[in-house]
This record gives structure tokens, sequence and C-alpha cells, in this order.
């Protein structure tokens, strides 16, 4: 599996090893809702990495739908004292005996598929799964809270800016379908504000462009995902628009990494954009790049009903990262060495 493959074990230890003010977590409970998820299963790993390495009692909560899935992912935690799985729908009311000191709401519906088959899921995750997610800080007197939130909150560029501070606000047709993601996250970070202005809660929104890394679900169907599967499969890539989309991307475990700079470092109540300018690119660019790795060409196909209906309509959707890169964070790599190691470690465990 790919969390065993040296390159994956690699980057966690890396970022076990930061120099972060680690003494903030010792002994303390950590809540990862989404767990088994693309981001969430690289946090749960870099935490019990540092507890392995340093014997920091860091005691890690992981959330997911699916016991069986957890199963199969965190066996290798399952009998540590300092870890915990918790089957459970973050939709519905968490009743959990045991106060978190932080807590990090990774749980959403990520791609555009889910978005269209799942479109009332899709919102709730970000709003009543949100709000749960609050509740239980409030209960806990919790430290701190992380919510994730995303690139789509900023809507469709009206062309006045290069790039989306966090000031930024722009155009989004909330009367769609597809709405129901950027919306949702909108609307969870206004829960998050309003639960620190009643309850005076603290609360940070790291607002996190695309990911990609070896940690992507089978089912996720963003074109990136798409991509980077014909790429481990030697296959052509299929472009299913002339691909001028001009995104932020960013490696997982460099997500990961800014997560812990926003938790350890971040201003209760402002957002931080995660995104590095080393990874903006085009999308027929990323198309060209991962067919001359895998030896193939890109082609284009018409995408079907569904996948139109959960694609966005932006095409100029780059972050301004400059109040994070305030705290100290930046990017360790470059997109096309991350790209090849992310087929690398999937393509490993195919073959």
């Amino acid at each position: 599996m790919y969390y065993s493959h040296p390159l994956y074990v690699e980057d966690i230890k890396k970022i076990s090893d930061y120099t972060f003010p680690w003494e903030k977590l010792e002994n303390k409970k950590i809540l990862i809702t989404g767990a088994s998820g693309m981001i969430g299963t690289v946090l749960v790993d870099v935490l019990m990495e540092h507890n392995r390495t340093y014997d920091s009692k860091i005691h890690v909560f992981a959330m997911g739908r699916s016991e069986q899935r957890a199963r199969e992912r965190f066996k290798n935690y399952m009998e540590d004292p300092n870890f915990s799985f918790i089957q459970g729908d973050i939709n519905n009311s968490l009743q959990l005996d045991t106060k978190m000191d932080y807590l990090f709401h990774c749980a959403s519906n990520t791609h555009p598929r889910s978005y269209a088959e799942d479109p009332i899921g899709t919102i709730m995750t970000n709003v009543a799964g949100t709000e749960n997610v609050l509740k239980m800080a409030v209960y806990s007197k919790a430290e701190r809270v992380v919510f994730l939130s995303s690139v789509e909150i900023y809507g469709e560029n009206r062309g006045d800016v290069e790039r989306f501070s966090e000031e930024y606000c722009g155009y989004i047709d909330c009367n769609t379908l597809r709405a129901g993601y950027p919306e949702g996250k909108r609307t969870g970070e206004a829960l998050c504000q309003a639960y620190r202005q009643k309850y005076g809660l603290d609360v940070v929104i790291p607002r996190v462009c695309r990911v990609f890394g070896p940690t992507m679900l089978q089912s996720d169907s963003k074109a990136l995902a798409q991509f980077i599967k014909k790429a481990v499969n030697r296959e052509d890539i299929v472009l299913k628009s002339e691909g001028n989309q001009y995104f932020s991307y960013c490696y997982v475990t460099d997500v990961v990494s800014a997560l812990l700079y926003i938790l350890f470092y971040g201003k209760d109540g402002e957002a931080y954009n995660i995104a590095d300018e080393k990874y903006d690119i085009r999308l027929k660019e990323l198309a060209g790049i991962l067919a001359d790795y895998a030896g193939r060409k890109v082609v284009f196909e018409l995408p079907d009903e569904i996948e139109r209906k959960g694609y966005s309509k932006a095409s100029d959707a780059r972050l301004d990262a400059k109040k994070l890169n305030q705290l100290g964070w930046k990017s360790k790599n470059e997109m096309k060495e991350q790209l090849e190691k992310t087929i690398e470690i999937i393509r490993s465990k195919t073959e």
C-alpha cells in the first residue's frame, strides 16, 4: 500500500520532524473528521509518526463513515493506545463522551461527480457537519478548531485580480446544482464566525487549493485525479475541455504541513490560502506533463451529463498565499517532481 512506500514514509517523517511547538499537543486529544480521506489520512499519519518518534502521547481520534476502510487503512494503529477510530456520519449529532482539545474538520465531498450524485450530502457536510464539529468544540472547551475550506468559495474570477487574496469575493451563481459545494463552504465559514462570536471559540480557516497526491481516492473524479490514474496505467490522458483552466495546485503532504503551520501559528478567526505559485498551471499543460511521463498522448473527449453538472465554471482560480507564507510556510518541491512521485507511489501498489 502507498502508506508503506519509502517516498511516502519519507514525506511523513519530514513533517513529523518540523520544529513546531509540538509540546502544545502533548497528551492532548485531537479529533479528525474525514480521517480516511485524502488529507485527513496524511494528518493522522503525521501525528502518529510524531508519537512514535517523540513519545508525545497525542491521542488521535479518527472519524469516518466506513469502519472497514478505516481498519484497512489504519491497521498499524488500531492497537495503539493513542489512536481511536470513531465510526459515524458527521452530519449526525456527535455523541462523544470524550472532550477534545483540538478539532480538524476535514470531512467533505470534494470532487465533481459527488456534487451531482450527492448534492444534499455535499451541502450538509459543510453546514450541518460543521455545526456538529463546532458544537463538539463548545462542549469540549476546545483550544482550537481547524475548518478546512476551499478555493471554491471565491467562485469565478471577475477579471479584476490575478490571484485571490483572502479578502476577495468572486461570483457564484447560487441558483445551480453546482453551487452546493462552494456555498456550503461559505456557510461553514460563516458558522465558524458565529460560534466564535457567541461562544468564544478559537477557529482558523485554511482555504485549500486543488490537491493531488498518492492518498487520492479511487472515486475521485477531479480532472487531475483522472489524469494521474491514466498515467499510472500508461494510458492516453483524456481532456474533457480545451484545458485553458488556470488553477493553483498543491501536493497533499505540503497541504498537511500548511495545516500544522496554521494550527500552531494562525490567528484566531483568520482564513489562510494554501497554495504556491510554483504549482500554478493550466489544465492542458498538466495533461501534457503526465502524457509525456506515461509515454502516451492527450486525447479530447466530451464529458457525460453527470460530469458536466459537477464541473466548476471557474477558468482562472489561483490563490495568493502571502498570508500563509508570513507564518513561515512554503512548499518544498516542484510540481513535476511531485506528480512523478504520486504516479510512482500509486503504480507500486498496482504492479
